[in-house]
C-alpha cells in the first residue's frame, strides 16, 4: 500500500529528493485541521489540511490544494522541500536584496538631494529649449 495517491514514480523521486537534501521523515512533524474555502461539507467536517513543519530549520508549510487529505500531504511534502532548496542554495538571500533595493528606490528623497534633482533637471530642460529652431511655436 502506497503512503501517498500518487503514482510510485512520483513517490520514489519525492524519497530521493528527501535525501538529496537531507530531510529525514523523522524531522517533520506533521499536523492535520480542518481546511477552509470551497468543498462544502467535505472541508468542514475533515481535516483535509495539512500542515507540515520541518524541526531543523523551523520551517512550516500549509497545504489544503485538494479535498483529499493523503493528497495534500504529498503536496506538502513537496513545497517543504522546495523552501528547504531555496533556504540552502541561498535563494532567500537574493529575493531579501531584491525587497532592500525596491524599498530603497522607494524611500523618500531628503530636502537636499530632492533640490539638486529638481535643479539638474531645470538645467537639462533650459539645454534642450536652447536647440529649438528661432520661431518654432
Amino acid at each position: 500500500m502506497s503512503a501517498f495517491p500518487v503514482s510510485p514514480e512520483k513517490e520514489t523521486q519525492l524519497a530521493q529528493r528527501m535525501s538529496a537534501l537531507g530531510v529525514r521523515e523523522a524531522d517533520i512533524e506533521e499536523t492535520f485541521v480542518r481546511s477552509g474555502g470551497h468543498g462544502g461539507q467535505n472541508v468542514n467536517k475533515c481535516a483535509t489540511c495539512v500542515q507540515l513543519i520541518h524541526r531543523p530549520t523551523r520551517l512550516q508549510v500549509k497545504c489544503q490544494a485538494t479535498r483529499q487529505q493523503g493528497l495534500n500531504r504529498f503536496l506538502a511534502r513537496r513545497l517543504l522541500l522546495d523552501k528547504i532548496e531555496a533556504l540552502q542554495k541561498g535563494y532567500v538571500d537574493a529575493a531579501r536584496d531584491r525587497s532592500e533595493k525596491i524599498r530603497r528606490q522607494k524611500r523618500r528623497r531628503s530636502r537636499r538631494s530632492k533640490q539638486r534633482m529638481l535643479a539638474d533637471k531645470s538645467h537639462q530642460a533650459a539645454k534642450k529649449e536652447s536647440r529649438r529652431p528661432v520661431g518654432a511655436e
